[in-house]
């Protein structure tokens, strides 16, 4: 379990995309080379339950995928508190290179993967949507971080699918968690679709980690645990 402190985390070489930064690759997550896109709106090319590495396009290093993760996931909706615990706990995964996973879609989310990317650490942005055509630079900038290796951005949906909806967000959201060895929920709002997609994990005894605050004590009366207990060397 992670407060075991299991391991460093080991320093994986980076290696360069081959595509020039701005053509995405369909490539099997798990390495084993060139993958068909299958997949209709809001469906993952594989069965993730199966192979727990569904097949992906992928922008970036792959290499970051080989790396231990911690998913992120936080609400629309978040109290001004666990706003400013969530910003110092991104610092501090900085400082650490924590390897974090998100769909950096909510405002808080989306924050935390600019404080992420000021560091020379990974990360793994996961989208809900088909890849982009270039490497976005709103509303974050992320040209400098792909062609340095610190980013990989993963889609698994076909290129078609251009706008993300809820179907598609779900899915993601899913893929993200069953990725990374635990998860830090900054908060899930009564009733939303983070607080489902904690609970269904729970039950299935993921790592679950939250802040200690009222708002979040739907999840962690059902078994989230402090996330000052989250150790990770």
């Amino acid at each position: 379990m992670i407060e075991n402190n299991p391991g460093n985390m080991g320093d994986h070489g980076r290696r360069k995309d081959s595509t020039q930064g701005e053509q995405a690759r369909m490539r099997d997550a798990s390495g084993k080379g060139e993958a068909p896109i299958q997949a209709q709106e809001g469906e993952v090319m594989t069965s993730i339950e199966k192979t727990r590495r569904p097949s992906i396009q992928t922008l970036g290093d792959t290499a970051i995928l080989d790396r231990r993760m911690i998913a992120l996931f936080c609400s629309s909706k978040c109290p001004g508190k666990l706003i400013l615990d969530t910003y110092d706990l991104a610092k501090q995964f900085r400082e650490q290179g924590v390897t974090v996973i998100s769909g950096f879609h909510s405002p808080m989310e989306e924050e935390c993967l600019r404080i992420l990317l000021r560091s020379p650490h990974p990360v793994v942005w996961c989208l809900a949507r088909g890849m982009f055509k270039r490497i976005p630079s709103k509303p974050v900038d992320c040209r400098a971080a792909i062609a340095d290796g610190r980013l990989l951005i993963v889609s698994p949906f076909k290129e078609n699918v251009c706008r993300v909806t809820a179907k598609t967000a779900m899915a993601r959201n899913r893929i993200v968690a069953d990725l990374a060895e635990a998860v830090v929920i900054a908060h899930a709002a009564p009733g939303s679709k983070i607080e489902a997609l904690t609970l269904e994990l729970l039950v299935e005894e993921k790592p679950i980690y939250t802040f200690d605050h009222p708002a979040n004590a739907a999840i962690l009366d059902r078994g989230a645990r402090d996330v000052g207990r989250l150790a990770w060397h």
